[in-house]
């Protein structure tokens, strides 16, 4: 398998690191971003292979990420081939007591900087010819809501993720350019934090929370199938089929 130039938005912890961590593992060269320098110096610190990699800070929600995204892989390393749409934000309120504030900053950082992002690969892409691969990450609360996680905004804004997400497989298969996202369901990560685990655990089929080496198998699959188009793939331990108990 020939070495493919990786964006992977959100990589200073989490799912995004360790998606990182996995392309460069295998061999393949590495676009890092995140909001803080100090972190994603620490993670290109950690991760080792200086050569292969390069970072970007920046906002998601602003044009300008996008575009500093695809000029530094192109710059370092001459294309882009694939992007991981990770960076995102969530959290819970009650409806009535979201803000304006409140639905702006989720539409900002998961829809609108997932598309920003998106623009300006699909156009280098379509500059390089030869298609690519672009994986967003959405989640199976889309599918499955929970009465005691109100998150309507949060929800709204990654609903939109997985919309631009068949949209866009169909709009650019034409083109070789394959379009797929992972749902997960419950991750240990950072943003889980403290949580139940046995209670969170009971949500699935499995019965535990998952892992992010989990999600980066599933990132990896679908970067990889080249037959594998407009799926969004539930990484949950069976939470939207049914219960452990």
């Amino acid at each position: 398998m020939s070495t493919k130039t990786v964006i992977v938005t959100g990589s200073s912890s989490g799912i995004g690191r360790d998606i990182a961590r996995a392309f460069l593992t295998r061999g393949d060269t590495v676009v890092l971003h995140g909001r803080d320098a100090d972190k994603l110096d620490a993670v290109a610190a950690e991760l080792g292979a200086p050569e292969r990699l390069a970072q970007v800070v920046g906002d998601i929600g602003s044009t300008a990420t996008g575009s500093e995204l695809v000029r530094t892989a192109v710059e370092r390393f001459g294309r882009v081939d694939v992007l991981i749409n990770n960076a995102g934000i969530f959290g819970a309120k009650p409806f009535v007591d979201v803000t304006e504030a409140d639905l702006d900053t989720y539409l900002d950082g998961n829809l609108k900087g997932t598309f920003r992002v998106t623009q300006a690969v699909v156009r280098q892409l379509l500059r390089q010819g030869g298609g690519g691969s672009i994986v967003n990450v959405g989640t199976v609360l889309i599918d499955h809501a929970l009465a005691g996680l109100p998150a309507s905004a949060a929800l709204v804004s990654k609903g939109g993720v997985h919309a631009l997400t068949t949209s866009l497989a169909a709009e650019l298969a034409a083109d070789g350019i394959r379009v797929n996202a992972i749902a997960p369901g419950i991750i240990r990560t950072p943003l889980f934090g403290d949580g139940d685990e046995t209670s969170a655990g009971r949500l699935a089929l499995l019965n535990r929370v998952g892992e992010v080496a989990e999600t980066t198998a599933a990132a990896l699959y679908l970067a990889d199938a080249t037959f594998t188009t407009g799926h969004i793939l539930p990484i949950d331990g069976g939470f939207i089929t049914g219960r452990a108990a």
